[in-house]
């Protein structure tokens, strides 16, 4: 009894200590210890002057040139935003320098601003909440304090066309309207060379077609590389919070190392990140939580990845460069790439380009959080609300591990009926613990009792827990998705504190149900242990907290019902 009862607090203390560690690591804005990001094999060094995020000015928005070639004055350049619109996003894209500045997601609602400790004013008030119908989720954006675009340009030679130049909006359609896609074309000429950026939006679709078709209108040959780059600011997410961290940052994709997951903490510290130099194929991308925008370069093309700290307080950027070799004077060569930008939705990413759907991050646990969501998509399909699929869900995994459970919980009733022993044999050898534990062991031997058969069902369910808690934390599907009454979000915490309570009560019964500790100090921690989890649940994703509530109750009701099966603990 001692022994097993010591195993279990001891591991649920351990479970506790670690999960609070890894949330105040990743507050500081640390590596989260249940994300993979194995160790690069390649460093990149910062980019030299004339790489994409350092290529020279060509022309300042708005600042007129003197004169043209001919000698005559020439009219001041003045930028424009032109609007684009599908049936899924809003794109406003800047004629200075071709740069993408606002997207928005017309399908998605904005994210509200969260208060005290993720948007609670107290535990016993209602929840400011952190979907903001009133406005929809936008991406690309820029601030004062706060910084997201995506530049494409030139580089290799003096004076190319980048995302500082001014470009010409050539006419067209700026709505999709009733056709299935719609482009906006801009041109810029300098250099000796002439960049014509196309830019084609799809009906249904969150890809945008990047196209760059450069050609050498100078009397010398050109050697040009075209560069992807998306800028961020370095803040911490917007609804990041002591207990429900979220991730923003650079991530990228190589068919040679696969995944990595970078942080702006490293890039601040280095002046760069540790990824692959170069590749064919794969991505580059500014990964946050639910939502991702990636540049994919042309495959079939060996580009350079570039990450750096850019002289502009508080941004950085990652970028590939694609060389397009020697362009002879009157030649034109033609360069296709793919920005997306939108929901992580698995099924949609995995079409747009292979290892993109990682961005979805379920952490070290993927192998057992990825068929968790398989399973639970499937039992949506059918009851088509998620709380209530998260109810079902519950009750297969018990009906999963009901053989384990039961033999955890009959070694569980064994221990309660012998002890009086147990508390005989300690009053025996108070003053001489190794004859105490002797005692025991022959005890549990005699009455066939497994000290460790009560905590294997937890060490067991342990992975599912975590793995669960990554899935609620990482599936967009969650987001703004209701229960009943005061549950409108299973991703965020429980608004007036409901299950949290009710979890504290169930773990109180279980309690009860279970042996007394003969130690007072096990017997208060027994206590306190329900009281410290209802807390981190204050704080945890409701979808969560369901799952806990609903295993407990189930867990109550057949730790009760194998208990009378196997009788009673005799009076002392």
């Amino acid at each position: 009894m001692d022994i097993n009862k010591r195993t279990i607090l001891w591991i649920v203390f351990a479970v506790s200590l670690v999960v609070l560690w890894n949330d105040w690591m990743v507050s500081k804005g640390g590596q989260s210890m249940f994300t993979v990001a194995p160790p690069a094999k390649v460093a990149k060094a910062p980019a030299a002057a004339g790489s994409a995020a350092a290529t020279p000015a060509v022309a300042t928005p708005g600042a007129p040139a003197a004169v043209g070639a001919n000698g005559e004055p020439v009219a001041p350049f003045k930028p424009e935003i032109i609007t684009i619109t599908t049936d899924l996003i809003k794109a406003d894209i800047d004629t200075a320098g071709g740069t993408v500045r606002r997207l928005e997601l017309l399908k998605f609602q904005g994210t509200g601003h969260p208060g005290w400790f993720g948007g609670c004013w107290g535990l016993f008030k209602a929840c400011k909440p952190d979907i903001d119908a009133s406005k929809n989720e936008v991406l690309f954006d820029e601030g004062v304090d706060h910084a997201y675009l995506a530049q494409t340009g030139l580089i290799g030679a003096p004076n190319l066309p980048n995302h500082q130049s001014g470009f010409v909006a050539k006419p067209g359609p700026r709505s999709i309207d009733g056709n299935n896609d719609v482009q906006l074309v801009l041109e810029s000429e300098s250099g000796g060379v002439k960049l014509t950026k196309t830019f084609t939006f799809h009906r249904g679709s969150y890809v945008i077609d990047v196209r760059h078709d450069v050609s050498n209108v100078g009397q010398t040959p050109v050697a040009p590389s075209v560069y992807l780059q998306l800028y961020h600011d370095g803040n911490k997410a917007p609804d990041s919070s002591y207990f429900n961290t979220s991730f923003v940052g650079p991530t990228l994709y190589t068919p040679e190392e696969k995944y990595k997951k970078l942080d702006f903490a490293t890039i601040q510290k280095n002046g760069h990140a540790e990824h692959p130099a170069s590749s064919t194929g794969g991505w580059v991308a500014i990964s946050q939580k639910f939502f991702v925008s990636a540049f994919i370069p042309q495959q079939n093309a060996v580009h350079d990845i570039v990450t750096r700290k850019e002289k502009d307080a508080n941004r950085y950027s990652i970028s590939t460069m694609t060389p397009l070799g020697t362009v002879a004077p009157g030649a034109t060569v033609t360069n296709s790439a793919r920005l997306y930008s939108g929901p992580q939705d698995e099924k949609v990413l995995e079409k747009v380009s292979p290892g993109l759907d990682l961005v979805k991050d379920y952490g070290m646990l993927t192998i057992i959080a990825k068929p968790i969501f398989w399973v639970m998509d499937h039992i949506h399909s059918v009851l088509g609300n998620w709380g209530w699929t998260i109810i079902v869900f519950t009750i297969l995994i018990k009906l999963l591990f009901f053989p384990l459970s039961a033999a955890g919980f009959k070694s569980m009733a064994k221990v309660k009926k012998v002890t009086p022993k147990m508390q005989a044999i300690r009053e025996r050898y108070k003053g001489d613990p190794a004859k105490m534990n002797q005692a025991t062991m022959e005890l549990y031997k005699t009455e066939k009792i497994n000290p460790l058969g009560g905590c294997l069902p937890l060490v067991v369910q342990m992975p599912v827990f975590i793995a669960l808690y990554w899935v609620l934390q990482a599936t967009l599907e969650f987001r703004g998705a209701p229960w009943i009454l005061w549950i409108q979000d299973l991703s965020q915490h429980d608004p007036w504190c409901v299950l949290p309570v009710l979890y504290a009560i169930t773990m109180f019964v279980t309690a009860k149900l279970n042996p007394t500790p003969a130690d007072p100090m096990q017997a208060k921690m027994m206590m306190f242990m329900p009281i410290a989890f209802s807390v981190i649940f204050f704080f945890s994703p409701s979808g969560l907290v369901l799952y806990m509530v609903v295993n407990s109750i189930l867990s109550v009701a057949q730790q009760w019902f194998i208990t009378k099966k196997y009788g009673e603990a005799p009076a002392k």
